[in-house]
């Protein structure tokens, strides 16, 4: 059988980064292995349900550079793949439980249930159905039992646990699992509603959709020796597991919004390129036993192992991703980049500038910055002469002399041919030497002038893309007021 892995959100909101690396894994294992990744919407909890979740987890996918073979939209042989539209095929598995007596009904109100869980907590006990003690059919008897559903009661299906023994699986992560049976609850399958809940309905359609490898995150673990009971208790063969390790922040806590960006969608608004981010996440858990830590997609299919990924926690490092994000920066085409700089652009009350002069402010800039969002604030100076000056700075290389160091450089620029940071270059090196002045005398205070900032690109390639014209206008302006 061909290996056949999906990705099964539930549509709640937006799509959590360690949601993506799921993502990404899935569609790694799949493609490494020439086998096909799908996309099921496990949407039955109707009371989380938020109607845009949907588009939002595929846009994501999308933008991070992966598409899947079967889902929502491409369809496919083993659909629908929203679980919300298979309903009846939950029923009629949980009733097949019944027939076999691997589920039981219960009627128990949530009243019921508290005081249940109130009298375990008083005893000591960790909280858990206990289907000897509560109405269920087990205790009622099917004629009562009969009477009642047929009367209307409101019912729900539960999973009928062994209560002695263990449940084993082999987690191609962290190797064998053990869990002792006593330890598991009585699961509801199916709720008073209709609807299945999570575990019901996952493991009728990993098992329908002919799902070989489940790949998420490790909070499921403890929901798998259910699932485990679940597949033996239909018959059916089991996947094969791996409970991926989980996000922490730098200091190992759980990745939450109080400690800073979460969302696929975060990362996007900031400036992060998908690439940087997909490359970063990818080996957040996973080692591909390299030196190198810049990946193309089509590497990471090529290298990705799941025997690899990590058992222990993976932190996420913010810092260590600006500086990827610096890394794709700095290798992609600036042309390539000048549409987005100028649609950021239009958010300032800036001069139109080319696509052209957009690509060179960005080839001039990017080794200084991380993301293309941070130019128009870094390099104001490049779209408007500046109307205020570091006063610092000025204090410091601004001196009595400074003016007439200067003004003879404003008619050797105007005569230049070229204007390029070269023959600038080569203009200043040539006054300096003959006037015996150091290079900061000059390099300071034509800083000043052109950007009013103590910190940039090199000067004389600044000064050129910048151009004759402008460069001249704003050295004349600033000697004008600084006599």
């Amino acid at each position: 059988m061909s290996v056949r892995v999906r990705f099964a959100p539930s549509p709640t909101g937006f799509l959590h980064i360690g949601g993506l690396r799921t993502a990404l894994y899935n569609y790694l294992f799949a493609k490494h292995n020439d086998g096909e990744c799908i996309l099921r919407i496990e949407d039955t909890d109707q009371t989380r349900y938020v109607e845009s979740a949907e588009k939002a987890i595929v846009d994501m996918c999308r933008w991070a550079g992966f598409d899947f073979d079967e889902g929502p939209e491409q369809g496919g042989k083993y659909g629908p793949y929203r679980q919300s539209e298979r309903t009846e095929l939950y029923q009629t598995h949980a009733s097949i439980l019944i027939e076999n007596g691997e589920a039981y009904y219960a009627f128990d109100t949530s009243e019921e249930l508290d005081r249940m869980r109130e009298r375990q907590q008083k005893s000591g006990l960790a909280p858990k159905y206990d289907r000897t003690i509560m109405r269920n059919q087990t205790t009622l008897g099917e004629d009562e039992t009969s009477r009642l559903l047929a009367e209307g009661e409101p019912s729900v299906i539960r999973l009928k646990v062994p209560h002695t023994g263990e449940i084993r699986f082999n987690d191609l992560v962290r190797g064998e699992v053990v869990f002792a049976a006593r330890d598991i609850d009585d699961q509801i399958l199916l709720k008073s509603d209709g609807y299945p809940t999570y575990h019901l309905a996952n493991i009728v359609d990993d098992h329908l959709m002919e799902i070989t490898h489940v790949i998420r995150g490790e909070e499921w673990l403890p929901s798998t020796p259910k699932h485990c009971i679940l597949y033996d208790a239909f018959g059916w063969e089991k996947p094969k597991f791996a409970h991926l390790p989980l996000l922490l922040n730098p200091d190992k806590t759980k990745m939450s919004k109080r400690h800073g960006d979460v969302f696929v969608e975060d990362f996007k608004n900031k400036g992060f390129f998908a690439e940087a981010l997909v490359n970063f996440i990818a080996l957040c858990g996973w080692n591909p036993s390299s030196d190198r830590e810049i990946f193309s997609m089509s590497e990471l299919i090529e290298y990705f192992a799941l025997e690899k990924v990590n058992k222990a926690g993976a932190i996420f490092d913010y810092k260590k991703l600006e500086w990827m994000n610096s890394q794709y920066f700095r290798s992609y085409n600036p042309s390539d980049l000048a549409p987005e700089l100028l649609r950021i652009l239009d958010q300032y009350d800036y001069p139109k500038v080319s696509a052209e002069y957009a690509a060179q402010v960005i080839k001039l800039l990017r080794e200084r910055i991380n993301f293309i969002g941070d130019i128009p604030t870094f390099g104001d100076y490049m779209f408007v002469a500046p109307k205020n000056f570091d006063e610092e700075y000025k204090s410091k290389h601004w001196q009595p002399e400074t003016h007439g160091n200067i003004a003879p450089l404003v008619g050797m620029f105007e005569s230049t041919v070229e204007f390029s940071h070269q023959e600038l270059h080569d203009i200043v090196h040539a006054y300096i030497t003959e006037k015996q002045l150091a290079l900061k005398l000059i390099i300071h205070p034509l800083r000043l002038m052109i950007t009013g900032k103590q910190v940039g690109a090199g000067m004389f390639e600044t000064m050129e893309v910048l151009g004759k014209k402008e460069t001249l206008s704003r050295m004349t302006a600033f000697l004008e007021n600084n006599a």
